[in-house]
């Protein structure tokens, strides 16, 4: 009897699991519809957004790092189906938040659009964590 075909999930995950990487579809397009209808935009869209706009995003942790420079601040690197994006966390929320922060492998942020010198990230306020989202390997902080 032959195996069933594997769903585009299940080659994601088993891509991951043998690789680390994929040369399929990005882990985060099987949520977008999911992240779209929560109100998130994606990466490529937040540098359209204007200064000081509230946004949403999604994708999965890449980066997790909290230079010594920055007194404390948290800096997360998403990435979803279109490119990545940082959002900024303050020491006070990191400490509220820590176990969403640093526990699952994709988040939602929400948050305020900060744009400077070239670059725009996300100012975070609110956090969601996607736990079902194909984990990618993080380069964290230790």
């Amino acid at each position: 009897m032959p195996l069933r075909e594997m769903t585009g999930v299940e080659e994601t995950v088993a891509d991951f699991a043998g690789s680390g990487m994929t040369t399929g579809a990005h882990p985060v397009a099987y949520w977008r519809d999911h992240l779209a209808a929560r109100g998130a935009v994606t990466v490529a869209e937040l540098p359209r957004l204007p200064p000081g706009a509230r946004a949403r995003i999604g994708g999965v942790v890449i980066v997790r790092q909290r230079p010594g420079t920055a007194n404390g601040t948290l800096f997360l690197t998403l990435e979803d189906e279109t490119g990545m994006a940082q959002a900024i966390v303050s020491r006070a929320l990191l400490a509220e938040h820590r176990a969403t922060l640093t526990g699952p492998p994709g988040l939602m942020v929400e948050g305020i659009v900060v744009a400077r010198d070239g670059s725009v990230s996300l100012r975070a306020e609110r956090f969601e964590p996607l736990p079902d989202l194909v984990a990618t390997p993080s380069h964290d902080f230790r």
